[in-house]
């Protein structure tokens, strides 16, 4: 017990930079109009669910093989870790417990992302969303899910997990706590005192 999963995008990862830079050049490339903002707007969904906001559902598969052609070259270098990520896994490790990062990016750039960053973690499962991170959870062991996204409670709740948001991505929190999260924190500067108060009874 007292391992945990973590969603990566505003989660773990500040990628919004590096996520617009490339909704850009695939716009470019594509001679589609795709409104940035409004895509960091809703941050978190697929990216073929995004695309398929500015294209016709027969040009989403392309344009998502440029967009993930171009991720490791424009996004990763200018990926930034969010505030207390670091703190948060080795709090975890620290502790005895193993680290996930279960997201809906695509596993490769994910790992990329991990690694960049330098953030020690046990798994990465990619291409994950919703309730569809349940199983992942369940089958790494994890006791807690922490994730920006009303999703990630779905999540957590699909995997069996106790459910911890932080409002750092597009939902504050109130619609955090509406949605049903067991925790909500502010942001992952608040994670240790959290995860330390916590752990004790589940790690007996």
């Amino acid at each position: 017990m007292g391992s945990v999963g973590f969603d990566l995008d505003l989660t773990l990862a500040d990628t919004r930079a590096g996520i617009a830079a490339v909704y850009d050049e695939v716009s470019l490339r594509t001679g589609v109009f795709i409104d940035t903002a409004a895509v960091m707007a809703r941050l978190g969904p697929p990216l073929e669910w995004e695309l398929a906001n500015w294209m016709p559902v027969e040009e989403v598969p392309a344009a998502a093989d440029v967009y993930r052609a171009l991720y490791p070259s424009i996004a990763i270098p200018i990926t930034t870790l969010m505030p207390g990520a670091r703190e948060a896994v080795e709090a975890v490790r620290r502790a005895g417990g193993r680290v996930a990062v279960v997201t809906g990016k695509n596993a490769r750039d994910a790992a990329s992302t991990v690694e960049f960053l330098g953030l020690e973690v046990d798994e990465v499962a990619g291409s994950v969303f919703g309730a569809a991170k349940g199983p992942a959870l369940a089958a790494f062991g994890a006791a807690a899910y922490v994730g920006d996204h009303v999703a990630d409670i779905d999540a957590a709740r699909a995997g069996g997990v106790v459910s911890v948001a932080v409002a750092t991505g597009v939902y504050p929190v109130g619609e955090l706590r509406d949605h049903g999260a067991d925790v909500i924190l502010d942001d992952l500067t608040e994670f240790v005192e959290w995860f330390d108060g916590w752990r004790t009874p589940v790690l007996v």
